[in-house]
This record gives structure tokens, sequence and C-alpha cells, in this order.
């Protein structure tokens, strides 16, 4: 297996907080993909994340508000803002967000950050240690070949593919995300879950239990700011 795969057993894959927290974060992401066209149909993007909503069985009343929101001049327009910097014990971070106030983002991730004994960094301070991918999960057709499978979807800017409890998930580059959902689409996949991921390209750094737990209220902290989308860091998950 790849690094993706060790990756994501690292991590487990653990699920934002509460439902409303998901359904904000996932309508916050639905109307900023809405900006370049309400229409699903010829809107790829918009298409993957109203696969997620309903993967996280988010109500079609919110993703058609959601949508609206988008053309509606008079709604906030959210811009999708990313930080970086280190938590303590040397831990690398980057905090994907989406916000109608960059002003109050930054000063509330920089605030975390120093709270916890870490620190924001600058643009580009940490991303080198990240590669930004995206990722696919399907529901795994009987009898399917995945060593075929890995090598038809080369060409479409797959670079690992795995199974993992009933389901294929396909990894490949940032830039190859329209590609690889278009063949997946075509070839009747049924996709469940569509994004993107920032993978650490060295080995994910293990602390003592005490030092897990100084990072993890960080991390909570992170994800209770309804302005962030996403976090990612280093730190290898204690089992």
């Amino acid at each position: 297996m790849g690094r993706a795969f060790e990756y994501r057993k690292a991590t487990k894959m653990k699920r934002w907080g509460n439902m409303s927290r998901v359904f904000t974060r996932l309508g916050k992401q639905i109307t900023i993909a809405a900006k370049s066209g309400s229409d699903p149909d010829t809107n790829p993007a918009l298409r993957a994340l109203i696969q997620n909503a309903k993967a996280e069985n988010m109500p079609k009343e919110n993703i058609e508000r959601a949508i609206k929101r988008a053309v509606e001049k008079d709604q906030s327009d959210y811009k999708e803002m990313t930080y970086e910097g280190y938590g303590p014990h040397g831990i690398a971070f980057i905090i994907e967000t989406a916000t109608d106030n960059p002003t109050r983002t930054v000063a509330n991730i920089r605030s975390y950050f120093n709270k916890y004994g870490g620190a924001l960094g600058t643009s580009g301070s940490v991303e080198f240690m990240f590669e930004h991918k995206c990722m696919f999960a399907v529901v795994q057709k009987d009898g399917l070949d995945l060593e075929e499978l890995e090598l038809e979807m080369i060409d479409y800017g797959a670079d690992e593919i795995f199974a993992d409890e009933g389901q294929v998930v396909i990894y490949g580059a940032f830039e190859s995300f329209g590609g690889i959902q278009k063949y997946l689409e075509e070839k009747g996949f049924e996709i469940i879950k569509a994004k993107f991921e920032r993978i650490p390209t060295g080995e994910l750094k293990a602390l003592s239990p005490e030092q897990t737990a100084e990072l993890e209220k960080l991390i909570d902290k992170f994800n209770d700011d309804d302005d962030v989308q996403n976090v990612y860091h280093n730190m290898s998950e204690n089992e």
C-alpha cells in the first residue's frame, strides 16, 4: 500500500464534529462552487459536493438553499483562505477556511496557535511538506480487478487505488480531479465522496500520549471554528 493508504489509516478519517457543523461547512463549499454555475450537470465541482452532502445525509432543502445563496446578490461572498503554521512539538499545520471576513478568521487562527504554544506561519512555510491530492471513494463493483483499474486510470491522473471497507478509494494529483471524475461517471461507478486532501510527504511524527493530547486540544479548537473547513497536520495518531 502507498502513502495515501497509510495516511488514511493513521488519521482514522475522523469526522467533522456534530451534524450541524458538517452541514454548515458543506453549505459554504456548495455556495462557493455554485458561483461558477448553479447547474450540477454542467458544474462537476458542484456535482461532487452535492454527492458529498448526500453521503452526509444533508437535507435536500439545505443543498438547494446553499446553491440559491450563490446567486443572491445580497448574500455574503465567501473567500477560500489557507493558513499555515506550527503547533507545539514541531507539528506542521495547514488550515483551510471559507470566510466572509478574512480579518476575523486570521485573527482567530493566530490566537489558537498562540494559546496552545504554536505560531502562525507565512504562506509557503509548511505547504512544501504536504502533497495536494484529489480523492474519490466509489462503491466497489463485484469482480472488479483493482490492478486493471489502476493501470487504466493512470492515464487520467490516478496514482494510488485501494479497497477499503467495501469501497474503492482513488487518489490522484490535485489537477486531475476533473479527469478522474469524468472517467468514473462515464464508467458507471457510484461516487460516494469526492474531495481534496493534503497528505504529508515525510514520515508522520509520533508523539507521546501527553503531547498528542496537547495537539488534540489545538485541533479541536480549529474544528470548532465555523470558518474552518479542513485541518491537516503531520502528527501520527495514537492507536
